[in-house]
């Protein structure tokens, strides 16, 4: 891997404090706010570190204050609802005892959908018709 995936990876690679409770770094160059495409990933894995066998098919962020790149970011998850298909999660990133960003998600269980889509019909190929 190339030393920018390897930054990626670290930057996700929470850290667990406790159960639902876990701690992010942000990179340590000259910006003044922390990116909102961190928060957002590192919120997401932190909810998918609570959902077992699930994928995230939807989410909805909500940017609140600007973070802090000095301070860890601690991503507290609230396990709203572990239903038998879905799964639902909120995440709320802290910095200095105030919420800077909420997200909520919701997990689906890999399973076999609907089939119901008909033939395509025999017509003939677009470079066989007249112009």
């Amino acid at each position: 891997m190339s030393f920018p995936t390897d930054a990626l990876i670290s930057i996700l690679d929470l850290e667990q404090l406790e159960v639902n409770l876990f701690r992010g770094r942000s990179p340590q160059n000259s910006w003044q706010r922390v990116f909102g495409g961190q928060v957002i990933g590192q919120a997401l894995v932190a909810a998918e570190r609570t959902v077992d066998d699930r994928l995230c098919h939807s989410l909805h962020a909500y940017f609140l204050l600007a973070g802090d790149p000095k301070v860890p970011i601690i991503y507290e998850v609230e396990r709203i609802r572990d239903g038998q298909s879905f799964t639902t999660r909120r995440v709320k990133a802290i910095q200095h005892g105030q919420a800077i960003f909420a997200l909520t998600a919701s997990f689906h269980k890999m399973e076999p959908g609907l089939s119901h889509q008909i033939e395509m019909p025999k017509v003939p190929d677009p470079e066989s018709l007249p112009t």
